[in-house]
């Protein structure tokens, strides 16, 4: 049996089962490979450039609203909130229709709600808005993962999904960067607005990058069935120990991104929100530390590197309880350094320990990761306003300590 596609049968690896060639997936540095990555790295700029771009102008839109911070911080909850909720929905849709198809359907149905948010007069209909938004935007970060671990040989999987988060920083720091500046100009709506259009011209990219799948065979769940399969992941403590880690570690890392803006705008440092948006160039150190970590799992294994990042988030926080402008952003830099190494290890060990129903194991990943965000993420506004940036950080640090004990007790070497 002979199979060719985009001239990568040099690239391709076999393996002969009674007589037949069985594909195993694109290997790295295959012209598909390459194309796979472009095009879910332009998935990850669409869906988390709208997801966070609020984060970085949270207090022109508490002050144009009249709402408190808190609350302001309600338009990253209800987002993330409206992804997690709509994650394993999309994981069942995909089973039938195929993980590409409903990545693009995805991404273009969050296309057009991000930019209807600008337009939404009051502040409960920017909810609304936000939350209907971030429905549509969780047919991405629920299938990517399981769409490399279908696609990409086994060898690469955990680089391939390395890489792939290390784009999704690339998303997260272009929507508040644009935001930010914009926003200070012409107001938190031209702001949005911009990120929007940025997002519209990265969703048409990975609608023309993205290669067809090869290895899927569509399948309907009945209803029984579906949540059979969903409390077999439910029973593993592996898979429930990961899913530990995303609930409670991006909990921690969006509850700093959420509020640290209200510090800086505040006395001694008296920040405009177009400085306090470059603030978001640490998501760079994920950018570096995702995929770095991915390639250390070979030499220490994940477990040691998962709780590196455990680590090196902790440090991060106690820096940020210094004074001086310049420790503060060092820590933030600390932190998401070690946020994304822990992100990655995780989130590829979710896939890799899940014999069956990846899109399910991956969609509950992401159920937990992004229920966390939205709130653990929102809550501990409550500690910030009430007891001030001591308070959040030590809370946050709390988050973290837990989820290295968890780790450490349930995960294998």
């Amino acid at each position: 049996m002979h199979w060719t596609h985009e001239n990568d049968c040099s690239y391709a690896v076999f393996m002969t089962i009674t007589g037949q060639a069985l594909w195993e997936g694109h290997t790295k540095g295959s012209p598909a490979y390459r194309r796979i990555l472009g095009a879910l790295a332009l998935a990850g700029v669409a869906t988390f450039a709208q997801l966070y771009s609020p984060q970085g102008i949270l207090p022109l839109v508490a002050r144009d609203l009249s709402v408190t911070a808190a609350q302001a911080a309600l338009s990253i909850s209800v987002a993330t909130l409206g992804l997690a909720a709509a994650v394993l929905p999309w994981s069942f849709a995909a089973d039938r229709m195929g993980r590409v198809r409903a990545m693009a359907t995805a991404v273009i149905a969050a296309t057009v709600l991000g930019l209807l948010v600008p337009l939404a007069p009051d502040f409960g209909t920017l909810l609304v808005l936000r939350g209907l938004e971030g429905a549509a935007l969780g047919g991405i970060p629920a299938l990517a993962v399981a769409y490399l671990n279908e696609e990409v040989h086994r060898s690469h999987a955990v680089l391939a999904a390395g890489t792939y988060v290390a784009g999704t920083t690339i998303g997260g720091l272009s929507g508040r960067l644009i935001a930010g500046p914009v926003a200070q100009l012409a107001g938190w709506r031209a702001g949005t607005l911009a990120v929007s259009l940025c997002a519209a011209a990265a969703a048409a990219g990975f609608l023309l990058l993205t290669p067809r799948q090869l290895r899927f065979t569509p399948s309907a769940l009945r209803p029984r069935a579906a949540f059979a399969l969903l409390g077999l992941q439910l029973r593993r403590p592996v898979l429930l120990a990961l899913y530990g880690q995303a609930f409670l570690l991006m909990g921690g890392f969006v509850a700093v991104y959420n509020y640290l803006g209200f510090r800086l705008e505040a006395r001694p440092y008296l920040l405009p929100t177009s400085l306090v948006s470059l603030m978001f160039i640490a998501y760079l150190a994920g950018t570096v530390s995702s995929r770095r970590a991915a390639q250390l799992t070979a030499r220490f294994g994940r477990r040691a590197v998962l709780l590196g990042g455990h680590a090196t988030m902790a440090a991060g926080l106690l820096i940020t309880l210094a004074g001086p402008l310049p420790l503060v952003l060092a820590g933030l830099v600390v932190l998401t350094a070690g946020f994304f190494a822990a992100h990655s290890i995780a989130s590829g060990w979710t896939g890799a320990a899940a014999d069956t129903g990846k899109a399910q194991a991956a969609s509950l990943y992401n159920l937990a990761y992004y229920s966390g965000s939205s709130l653990l993420g929102w809550a501990a506004g409550f500690a910030f306003q009430a007891f001030g940036w001591t308070a959040l950080a030590l809370s946050v640090l709390g988050l973290t300590v837990l989820a290295a004990l968890t780790a450490r007790a349930v995960l294998p070497r």
